[in-house]
Parts: structure tokens; C-alpha cells; sequence
């Protein structure tokens, strides 16, 4: 009772209703919260305090910038998404805030277009080279195709494709990346996608600024062959997975693309399968498909995709395992 005053105490002012309705469709800065609302930033930041104290909101840090956006989780995101859908929809006030945050996302979206148009050609020239991305993409959702996703978690999310592509089939999406850039291309494509229930974050892959056993569905795409240790980055995976979730990984067979080091800064040319079959088996999970994907015509195309379908062992697995252990030690001691 006590936790659904303090949220209805903090939620209960003209400005904080405000900016529940304008976070529910955006995470933005506190700059960005100041144009859109038309009021000082020590007044923003107060209110936003207090909504984040409350449960209402979410606060990340991203570099140098804090975003806020509206709570996924917990008693304070259920408060938050009712107050949300009550509101009427035809509030002046909360129209011309709407009005001015499509004026931020068409900043966003020009910045994004601009860091797009910069780097294309590199990222067209990588995408010659192997089996069309429709293809991947397919077998991705093949693979990932499960009766329920609560959360997916994309790793080294880059332009927030796997979300667009995979967050239909989940109830909430968080993709990791720890270029600033990255995510603001991200953000805005997500956006201008109208996918709203999916979300970027500024993170390390070794360190994920996610809780054990959060996931249902976690993707590494196109993602290790740029790591100076997969092998920890699958193991962090597997920590976030919950029991029965499963870890997706694509990425190049080995290569003798040399050039890709210097040009597109990979570390590694490919990975041998048994080479990935021992990560798995490091981070405790369980393999259950590998698919290939040769490359596609033309003489530029030298890279195969390979695609790794590994689930994390269920509670009763888990148990039935360690008593399996504790008898075959019993018979041999």
C-alpha cells in the first residue's frame, strides 16, 4: 500500500503527469525534457528525481548523458502504464508536448541519417561479402522462434536491426552497446519505427548493466568477431539468460579476409565451430542447432554466417544434473 501512495504521491502534479505521457513514447535527455516542457532544468531534474525515487521512471547513464525513460518493470511501471492509458488524449498541454517531441526525434533522426550516410559504404561493402541478410535474418527468426519472449536482450545492438527484426515477438527489448553513436542511430531508428516497447543502453558486454536470469532471449549478432574475448562475452550472456532462455549467436566461419582488421577493426576472422561448442559449454549451456550459411554468388563473396542455437538448462535439468553427480561420485567413491 505503502509503495502504491509514494507512486501515486509522485505521479500527483500537472508537470510529472506531463512528462509520464511524453516518456512513455521516448527515453530522453534532461536537455530534450526542457524544450519539450518549457521549463528550467533544476525544475525538470527535481521532478524527474522524484518519478525515478518513486519507481515511475527509469534513469541510465549513456557517456556523459542521462536518459530517463518510462519504468518497465516493477510496481511503479504498472502505475505508471494505468496513469498513462487514463490520460485524456485530447489535453492541450499534453498535444503541444507531443508536437515538440516530434521536433527532437526529427533532430535525432537527422543526426542518425548523417552517421548513416558516413559510414554505408563500409557497412555495404561487409554485407557483399556473405549470404544476403534476408537469409540471416530468416534463420535468426527460425531459431529464435519461441511461444513466449517477456525480454530480449540484443548485445552489441549497433543500428537496433535485432530489435526491429526480433521485438515483435517479445513484451520488452534492450539492446547493449557501448557506442554513443551507435545508439543514438539506434534510438532514432527505433523510433521512427514505432517501436516503443524496445529500449538501447550504454553498456559493457563483459559487464552488462543487467540482473541474473533476466532474459528470455538473448542475440549476439555479427557482435564477438570484434572482442578481445568472446569467450567472456558468451559467458555474461548466460548469466542474464533465465533458465530455458536460449543465447543466439551468428557470426563468420573462419576466413582469410585479412583486410578486415585493419579496415573494419575485427580482432578475430572467424570462429572454428568447435571453437564456439567449448564457449557454450563453458558458460553452462546447452547446444541445440547450428546452421550455415554459405555465401552467395559473385567472386566478393568469401564469408559464411554461422548461426549457434544454444538454450540454458531449466531448474529441474539443473537438479537432475547435480544429483546424476552426487551418485555417479557416490558409486566411484
Amino acid at each position: 500500500m505503502e509503495e502504491l501512495l509514494t507512486g501515486l504521491r509522485a505521479a500527483g502534479e500537472p508537470t510529472r503527469l506531463r512528462l509520464l505521457a511524453i516518456l512513455a513514447r521516448s527515453e530522453l535527455t534532461v536537455t530534450e525534457l526542457t524544450q519539450i516542457l518549457r521549463q528550467s532544468q533544476p525544475r525538470v531534474s527535481r521532478h524527474l528525481k522524484l518519478m525515478c525515487e518513486a519507481g515511475l521512471l527509469d534513469r541510465f547513464r549513456e557517456g556523459s548523458w542521462v536518459f530517463y525513460r518510462r519504468a518497465h518493470a516493477g510496481a511503479g511501471a504498472k502505475l505508471a502504464g494505468l496513469l498513462t492509458g487514463l490520460m485524456p488524449a485530447g489535453d492541450a498541454a499534453i498535444a503541444r508536448d507531443l508536437e515538440r517531441l516530434e521536433a527532437v526525434r526529427a533532430g535525432r533522426a537527422e543526426r542518425a541519417a548523417e552517421f548513416f550516410r558516413a559510414n554505408a559504404e563500409q557497412w555495404n561493402r561487409i554485407r557483399s561479402l556473405y549470404v544476403p541478410e534476408a537469409e540471416v535474418e530468416a534463420a535468426l527468426l527460425d531459431l529464435g522462434a519461441r511461444h513466449k519472449v517477456g525480454t530480449l536482450v540484443d548485445l552489441g545492438t549497433g543500428t537496433g536491426r535485432i530489435l526491429e527484426l526480433v521485438g515483435p515477438q517479445a513484451e520488452t527489448g534492450i539492446g547493449i552497446d557501448l557506442s554513443p553513436e551507435m545508439l543514438g542511430f539506434a534510438r532514432a531508428h527505433l523510433e521512427q519505427n514505432g517501436i516503443e516497447h524496445c529500449s538501447v543502453r550504454q553498456g559493457d558486454l563483459y559487464d552488462l548493466p543487467l540482473q541474473d536470469e533476466t532474459a528470455d532471449l538473448v542475440t549476439l549478432h555479427q557482435v564477438l568477431h570484434y572482442l578481445d574475448d568472446p569467450a567472456a562475452a558468451v559467458v555474461e550472456a548466460a548469466r542474464v539468460l533465465k533458465p530455458d532462455g536460449r543465447l543466439l549467436i551468428a557470426d563468420f566461419a573462419p576466413h582469410d579476409l585479412d583486410f578486415l582488421r585493419e579496415e573494419q577493426a575485427h580482432r578475430r576472422l572467424g570462429f572454428a565451430e568447435d571453437e564456439v561448442k567449448s564457449w557454450l559449454a563453458q558458460a553452462g549451456l546447452d547446444l541445440k542447432d547450428v546452421r550455415e550459411l554459405p555465401p552467395g554468388g559473385g567472386e566478393t563473396a568469401k564469408l559464411t554466417v554461422v548461426i549457434y542455437a544454444a538454450d540454458k538448462p531449466g531448474a529441474g535439468a539443473t537438479e537432475k544434473r547435480h544429483a546424476g553427480e552426487k551418485q555417479l561420485r557416490g558409486v566411484q567413491g
